[in-house]
């Protein structure tokens, strides 16, 4: 394989540290951009200009963590963060003597509805409403408002990332500790404030059947591999194993992995206290995130790790107990 320069935008994170060790594995050049180390400083657009120009391929990852609580601060900061990187390299490609062929920009399977009757595609999906779901319409808004017509865009509809790292660290920790049980949603209080700021999640699956969809990281890698190798993929694609399982499953199958007997759910007011102390969301795993990749698999692609139970033993280094 030749040489090629890859771009990647927010490299510091989950995703982005695991794709710029396997391209540099595979000999290429790798530019990162980031706001506190890397090649390059978002702002230093004369530099984010020279990188992409003549580059093969860009990959937007860039965004503060929605793993925080919505304050208002926090909320301009997570659009803010998005928009402004995603412009930058918009701008870049627009200026570029020989624009990059694909731009793959990351986006979030949060942008459906709460889905508990039917899973979401491409092609049939529901947006839905409240603040994580304004910040994905934004951000692909972003990722397609200039004209770019020698780049193809994607934007990578991407569910809750498996590997080793990411959200499984502290999750191992808790199941080992007896607090790997199903997350039961439930009624709570919620503030005006909140209702108006579209923060606030309103009860839904009940006893741990919010679907839970996920992605392997290894498989995030190999889709924008394929996706590099295969022309009519453009615009939103949905990158989620074709088996996705609900929360109860879910967290069955991390305790029989890491060899865990015991985890009693935990109902809602538990884990709006353990948010708040946690300094995160219980919306991150009391929405029913339900998809399916239409797009890939229509186009052929192949799962390394279609499924949960084989992922999470990658994920937890637990291959030999299989």
């Amino acid at each position: 394989m030749s040489t090629e320069r890859i771009v990647i935008g927010g490299a510091t994170g989950f995703m982005g540290q695991y794709l710029q060790r396997r391209f540099f594995n595979l000999g290429h050049e790798v530019v990162t951009i980031s706001r506190s180390s890397g090649d390059l400083r978002w702002g230093d657009q004369a530099g984010i200009d020279t990188a992409v120009d003549g580059a093969s391929l860009v990959i937007g990852l860039a965004g503060k963590s929605v793993n925080c609580r919505y304050t208002p601060e926090n909320r301009a900061e997570i659009f803010a963060s998005r928009l402004k990187t995603t412009a930058s390299l918009s701008h870049a490609i627009a200026t570029a003597t020989a624009p990059p062929p694909l731009w793959v920009n990351s986006s979030t399977a949060t942008i459906y509805r709460h889905a508990e009757d039917r899973p979401m595609t491409e092609s049939t999906g529901e947006i839905g409403t409240g603040f994580s779901v304004d910040v994905a319409t934004a951000w692909e808004r972003a990722l397609f408002a200039d004209e770019l017509p020698q780049t193809r865009r994607v934007a990578l509809r991407s569910t809750i990332v498996l590997g080793h790292g990411g959200v499984l660290a502290p999750l191992k920790g808790l199941a080992r500790i007896g607090l790997g049980g199903a997350q039961y949603d439930g009624w709570w209080p919620t503030s005006r404030r909140r209702l108006q700021a579209g923060t606030a999640h309103i009860a839904g699956a009940r006893r741990g059947r919010q679907k839970f969809s996920w992605v392997h990281i290894e498989d995030v890698a190999r889709i924008i591999d394929f996706i590099r190798e295969t022309p009519s993929l453009e615009g939103p694609v949905i990158a989620a194993s074709p088996n996705p399982v609900d929360n109860a499953e879910f967290m069955a199958t991390v305790r029989r992995v890491l060899g865990v007997r015991f985890g009693p759910p935990m109902p809602r007011w538990m884990l709006e206290l353990g948010s708040i102390g946690m300094r995160t969301e219980s919306e991150l795993v009391l929405k029913s995130r339900w998809v399916l990749p239409e797009k890939l698999t229509a186009a052929g692609f192949e799962f390394q790790y279609p499924t949960l139970d084989e992922a999470l033993r990658e994920s937890f280094d637990r291959e030999a107990a299989a």
